[in-house]
């Protein structure tokens, strides 16, 4: 190389020598500088790269300052060298020749010395021997806080082991086993479960005339593996203890080759992968098992080789660290011994001329090597079939990529009652064959099932942390386990004799974490912020933000290709992580001092999203929120911890505000339970929006059961009122409160004065049509209703246009329009997500129907809308529902329910008023007469109770006599297709059935899709 001889040693502490003589780099930070830009071996490191490693803390600016001093004198200390610091466009580059850096250096004689070492073993010895000098102590020890530096010198400290291994193979292989049995030795106490060590120093033993202590070291061996690990040898092993005991010392090629150690214990969970991956290794030439680390990639393709006829050779690249060390790898595969020319053209000429399979496992950190290797062996082999495991695909045009995904988990709902069935399941039944192996004889009762189902759940069902979590059983029970999960990355390990790869969770989760770039790394770790993924647009958007030098869609493409995030499809693509890699992405989040700004982005991105949802869910873009917004509950409820946490209360106010449209027409009684929150907030007074918080938090006392709470709340709000709009939340809060306790009169007066000042959202022309025909004027109840319905611009909107109208036409006693206009309610409502107005229009389609004889679809009924309110938590509805139920169950003879649950009603403080004054919206009492002054009693009390005295029912019993009594008389019944449910009460929002095509009727409801 031209210039002055510049050599940079890293194979101990840092040294740079300028034309023969050593100089002094003083200080932490330059030696640091120089100690990147040499392990940068001839490559532009960028300045990014650089500032991000020694000043992850300071801003852009002032790392570019201090980097830019450092390289300048480090410039100084190269004297005549320093052309050799090149400055590039977006870093600098180091110009070292391979014998000017030790690192360099030392690959280049290890490489060399497998080419000879059959042909030539002394002088392999000779280049290995060399190799190992250049290491001159602990390597870079004053700079290992650099999380750069610290990672290069693990690549440092395997390449070492690997020189160690070939240098002792290479003396005995030349007759000077007597030079490397203390070697030997070492190698073995340094991992005393590592079983080359193990092969190497029984050969090394043996040729020095030691048979017996090699065949000791051997059974030694097997027995400690045995006990600490729970596995059997290769088969290496014995066939070496079989060659020293006939008096030969072993093979070469025995020695060179990284055999890994079968596992004992069963492969659980996987028959349908391993079927599936056989059936497609019978039609494609090559097949990439695709992954994220520890989801059991290799596991599976050992079981494929294993059931290979005859069984498949299997190239192990987990340890090894060069490009060019793959075609030797693959020699020792096929047990071919190259003595010389072209390694792969000899592989090429052994694997052509039959039918096999070859399993390459662990590709990811040799993509390129591996990828030139796979493509010369399908040219040249046609009868060749290729299985590799990857964390990506190679990228070869005839690559089939089949994605193995984590264990099957149980159902939530199927851990308590079907214990049998929970045992089953692949991911329980892993950890608790693994749990027996730990504690052999101590069974997992019935009782601890639910903690091992929330167990495996919470690991996402990864078999490595299934098996790692299981073997901490030695240690904590299983409660204890269960408790301290939040650490998992680092309580899930000390597995012993395993790749260091696996040896805990975090080790795992790191090496995947290491093949990303700089720009990806970033990607990953922001959006571990996002509980529940995002969205194809939020992805983008945030790739964009973080690395404006980068394509957005080839970084989340990258991060999908390594399986550190998964993409789901089907109508709306979405991209999320495992909980154990989001888990390690927060944790590198805080490692980089970037979790302050990840969080301050997740509320940004909340307030933002909730205003869209603001301002379409009044339009027919309705459907569209209401998607978004069940989409995003999981992520939603996360930005609210923050903003909570923080006391950001402009924030707390916007979410809370631009909610209370889309959250009216839902049961989503935890969006309510926010405006609670900070209603009570006192740097609430005064705020601009206070008004607008004590209207919201007013409707979730409402929906709470608590009337009177609502009433406070929102006449609160009204005091407060300074003409920001937020009177009209308070208004209607106010409105459906007095609704509910019968005062018609005011609610009209409250409501005309809401559709006075301009408010066309919260639909009081509607309302107080609803509390007109109550009162008894149906004829001016229908002018406000037509006059709501032409200002309707949402499809809930028209949907409770719907309603009132069918509310109106049931008390004017025109049964046939007002079911037209329910079922028209309930379709209009549906096709929104406007779930609560399905539900109160179906508690009166229910009613109607019972009153025309149609009991068995009017059973059918409730029976969902019960379910449906004890899902939601929604009593206040509930208790309506239940009433109504009680009339219909004494109408078929069925007194005793029907009395409890009037008398539980009746005791209920959450439970709407009854009186002739105050009518019950969807009740099934005949309607009054057209010309009657005012609507009949919602529900019939019924007698008195037989013991007044006694106490009263509470929910729980309610409920279940309210069950029993349906199954009871619908088995009386021949049933009727076609039933609807739904949620309901007085009048009034609330409630989340699903949506399904079919007018008219509601599916039973579920929870909403996280």
């Amino acid at each position: 190389m031209d210039g002055p001889p510049v050599r940079v040693q890293v194979l101990g502490p840092l040294r740079l020598v300028v034309e023969g003589s050593v100089v002094e780099v003083r200080g932490p930070m330059r030696r640091a500088v120089l100690a990147l830009l040499a392990l940068g071996e001839g490559r532009t490191v960028t300045v990014e790269h650089l500032i991000g490693a020694l000043w992850p803390s300071e801003t852009a600016e002032s790392g570019r300052a201090a980097l830019h001093t450092h390289v300048s004198r480090l410039r100084g200390h190269l004297g005549t060298g320093a052309a050799r610091l090149q400055t590039r466009q977006d870093g600098y580059r180091l110009q070292l020749g391979t014998d000017e850096l030790d690192l360099a250096r030392a690959r280049e004689l290890l490489s060399s010395a497998r080419g000879t070492a059959t042909a030539d073993p002394a002088t392999a010895f000779a280049r290995l021997q060399q190799a190992r000098a250049l290491w001159r102590g602990p390597i870079l020890a004053d700079l290992t806080d650099v999380e750069p530096v610290a990672l290069a010198v693990q690549d440092c400290t395997r390449l070492h082991r690997e020189v160690s291994d070939a240098l002792v193979g290479a003396a005995v292989d030349a007759g000077k086993a007597e030079e490397v049995v203390g070697l030997a030795v070492a190698g073995l106490a340094d991992d005393p479960l590592r079983e080359p060590a193990v092969l190497l120093l029984m050969r090394a033993l043996a040729a020095t005339g030691s048979a017996a202590q090699a065949l000791r070291t051997g059974r030694e061996y097997r027995a400690r593996l045995a006990d600490e690990a729970g596995l059997d040898p290769s088969p290496a092993l014995g066939d070496l203890e079989r060659d020293i005991a006939g008096g030969a010392a072993g093979p070469p090629q025995a020695t060179r080759r990284e055999v890994r150690t079968a596992p004992a214990t069963r492969l659980l969970g996987r028959d349908a992968e391993v079927a599936a991956v056989h059936r497609l290794l019978a039609a494609e030439r090559l097949v990439t098992l695709v992954g994220p680390g520890g989801v059991g990639k290799t596991r599976v393709a050992l079981e494929l080789a294993r059931r290979s006829t005859p069984p498949a050779p299997v190239l192990l690249l987990a340890s090894v660290t060069a490009p060019d060390a793959v075609p030797h790898a693959l020699a020792d595969a096929v047990r071919l011994s190259v003595v010389q020319g072209d390694v792969l053209a000899a592989c090429l000429a052994v694997l052509g001329d039959r039918p096999a399979l070859l399993v390459i496992d662990n590709c990811e950190h040799l993509l390129d090597a591996v990828r030139d290797v796979v493509d010369a062996l399908l040219v040249a082999c046609p009868d060749l079939t290729v299985l590799a495991t990857s964390l990506e695909p190679l990228g070869l045009a005839a690559e089939y990529t089949s994605r193995l995904a984590p264990l099957a988990l149980p159902d939530r709902h199927r851990d308590g009652p079907e214990p049998g069935a929970v045992t089953q399941v692949p991911s329980v039944a892993v950890f608790l064959d693994r749990a027996a192996r730990v504690r052999p004889g101590v069974p997992v009762t019935p009782a601890e099932l639910g903690l091992v189902a929330d167990i495996v759940r919470r690991l996402d069902g990864m078999p490595l942390a299934l098996e790692l979590a299981a073997g901490r059983l030695s240690t904590f029970s299983l409660a204890d386990l269960h408790e301290r999960l939040d650490r998992s990355l680092d309580l899930l390990g000390g597995r012993p004799g395993t790749d260091v790869r696996h040896r805990t969770l975090r080790a795992t989760l790191d090496w995947s974490y290491r093949l990303l770039t700089a720009d990806e790394q970033r990607l990953f770790r922001h959006m571990a912020v996002f509980v529940d993924g995002v969205d194809l647009a939020t992805a983008e958007r945030l790739a964009a933000e973080l690395g404006p030098d980068s394509d957005p869609g080839s970084l989340l493409a990258r991060l999908v290709d390594t399986s550190m995030i998964d993409a789901t499809f089907g109508g709306d693509t979405r991209y999320r992580m495992l909980e154990t890699l989001r888990a390690f992405g927060l944790d590198r989040l805080a490692a980089q001092g970037e979790q302050d700004a990840a969080q301050r982005r997740l509320v940004r991105w909340a307030v933002e999203l909730t205003a869209w949802i603001d301002a379409a869910v009044v339009t027919d873009r309705e459907p569209d929120a209401d998607v978004a917004l069940r989409r995003e509950l999981a992520n939603l409820r996360a930005a609210w911890r923050l903003v909570r946490e923080r006391e950001l209360l402009d924030e707390a106010v916007a979410i809370v505000a631009a909610l209370f449209d889309a959250v009216f027409n839902r049961d989503l009684v935890e969006l309510w339970g926010w405006a609670g929150e900070i209603a009570g907030d006192p740097g609430l007074a005064g705020h601009p929006r206070a008004t607008a918080v004590l209207g919201t938090a007013a409707y979730a006392a409402y929906a709470g059961g608590d009337p009177a709470g609502a009433e406070r709340l929102a006449r609160a709000g009204l005091q407060r009122d300074d003409g920001s709009g937020g009177s009209s939340y308070c208004r209607h809060a106010l409105a459906v409160a007095l609704l509910a306790r019968g005062a018609f009169g005011d609610v009209v007066e409250h409501c005309l004065i809401g559709a006075a000042g301009g408010d066309s959202r919260h639909g009081f022309l509607g309302l107080a049509a609803l509390a007109t025909a109550y009162a008894g004027d149906p004829g001016k109840a229908r002018e406000l209703n037509d006059a709501w319905l032409a200002a309707a611009r949402s499809p809930s909107a028209r949907a409770w246009a719907a309603y009132y109208a069918a509310e109106i036409e049931n008390a004017a006693g025109r049964g046939e329009p007002a079911e037209q206009w329910y079922v028209r309610a309930v379709t209009l409502g549906r096709s929104a997500g406007a779930t609560f107005v399905v539900g109160v229009a179906a508690v009166g389609l229910n009613s109607m129907r019972a009153v025309a004889g149609r009991t068995g679809e009017a059973l059918a009924g409730y029976r969902e809308v019960i379910d449906y309110f004890a899902g939601t938590g929604n009593w206040t509805h509930q208790w309506t529902t239940l009433r109504n139920l009680a009339t219909l169950l004494r109408r078929l003879g069925d007194d005793e329910p029907a009395d409890l649950l009037e008398a539980a009603a009746d005791a209920a403080p959450d439970a709407p008023a009854v009186a002739p004054a105050a009518p019950i919206v969807g009740s099934d009492a005949p309607a009054a007469a057209p010309d009657a002054p005012a609507v009949a009693p919602a529900v019939d009390t019924g007698p008195a109770r037989s013991d007044p005295a006694a106490p009263a029912p509470g929910r729980a019993r309610a409920l279940e006599a309210a069950r029993g009594a349906i199954e009871r008389n619908l088995t009386r019944l021949r049933p009727v297709p076609g039933s609807v449910s739904g949620g309901v009460s007085g009048g009034v929002p609330g409630g989340v059935p699903d949506r399904s095509p079919e007018a008219g009727t509601v599916s039973p409801p579920r929870p909403a899709r996280r």
